[in-house]
């Protein structure tokens, strides 16, 4: 397999390492908390296509036992597709959260630039 078809079979975990760092960049490069809310949703949606591209079996099939099984006798792990729901799970709640006490931080500080609410703070 030459370079560049391998470079295009790992597309996918390329696209979540790029989320996950694009995330990371926005949550720790900007003051404002809206936006450090939605770098941490990016980081989350990275993580869950890495979790998903590793659980990911070619030509395997649903892990349903059928009389016949499955004609390459692989099946495909549910184990990792349980854990992304429930990330997803938490990840919405998480955010929910966050946003409720953002509004509440802004109605009481009036801003939600970190820098002028440690100043605020001292």
């Amino acid at each position: 397999m030459g370079m560049p078809l391998a470079l295009f079979v790992r597309l996918n975990y390329m696209a979540a390492i790029t989320l996950f760092l694009i995330g990371l960049h926005v949550l720790l490069g900007h003051p404002n908390l809206i936006k450090k809310v939605m770098g941490m949703n990016i980081m989350e949606t990275g993580v869950f296509l890495f979790l998903v591209s590793i659980g990911y079996a070619r030509h395997s099939a649903a892990p349903i036992m059928s009389p016949g099984g499955a004609e390459s006798g692989l099946y495909a792990n549910p184990l990792v597709s349980a854990i992304v729901l429930t990330g997803i799970v938490i990840a919405v709640s998480t955010t929910a959260y966050t946003l409720s006490l953002t509004i509440k931080l802004y109605e009481h500080c009036g801003t939600l630039d970190v820098n002028r609410l440690e100043r605020l703070r001292r």
